[in-house]
Parts: structure tokens; sequence; C-alpha cells
């Protein structure tokens, strides 16, 4: 069979903001953008939310912008993260990232 799978940035975007959610020490995702603050305040959340996706040359790069947990080790949530998303689209969608950042906007009690 001959062809190409395309995966947009949007469903790469979906992929790491489910992944990201479910490593413990996540409380959620923090807009990334006015835009995305504007959505949220109006009710229109996604999963997407707090996930930028950039291109490094023909590569793609991933920031993410979470709330952890009060407690947790910042950098240990950070990395596992990094560890997790990078493993994830790597096996489901076939992709290597160039980059993983991981950037920790709030810490909130659970």
């Amino acid at each position: 069979m001959n062809g190409s799978i395309q995966i947009t940035e949007a469903a790469l975007a979906s992929l790491i903001g489910l992944t990201a959610h479910e490593v413990p020490g996540v409380v959620g995702m923090a807009p990334a953008n006015l835009k995305e603050g504007l959505s949220r305040v109006l009710g229109r959340a996604q999963v997407s939310d707090g996930v930028v996706i950039g291109k490094d040359g023909a590569r793609y790069t991933a920031d993410l912008y979470v709330v952890v947990a009060y407690g947790v080790s910042i950098p240990t949530v950070a990395r596992n993260i990094a560890e997790r998303v990078e493993h994830t689209v790597k096996t489901q969608a076939g992709v290597e990232l160039a980059a993983i950042r991981v950037h920790a906007v709030g810490v909130q009690r659970v």
C-alpha cells in the first residue's frame, strides 16, 4: 500500500494534552496565550489547551504550560511529563519531537 499519513498539529496537541493530564502531580493545563485564555473564560476549554506546537526545521516542538499540585517536586513532574509525552507521541503518532519544554505556570492545592 502506497501513501502517507499526516498528523495535524491540532491532533498532536490533543494527544500531548491528554498525555500530560495523566501524569501524577498535574492539576491541569494553563492558557498558553490571551486567545486561549479568553476561550477558557467563555467556556470552550479543550484538551489541547496549554499546548503550543512549533516547528524546528522539519521537526515539531512542544511547549506545555501546566499547573502542578502543591507539595510535589516540580522538576520531577516536569521530567515525567516530558518522558511520557516523548514516548506517547513516538509510539502513537510516529512523530519524534525536536524539543519538549514544560513550563510550570502555577501551583494549586488539590
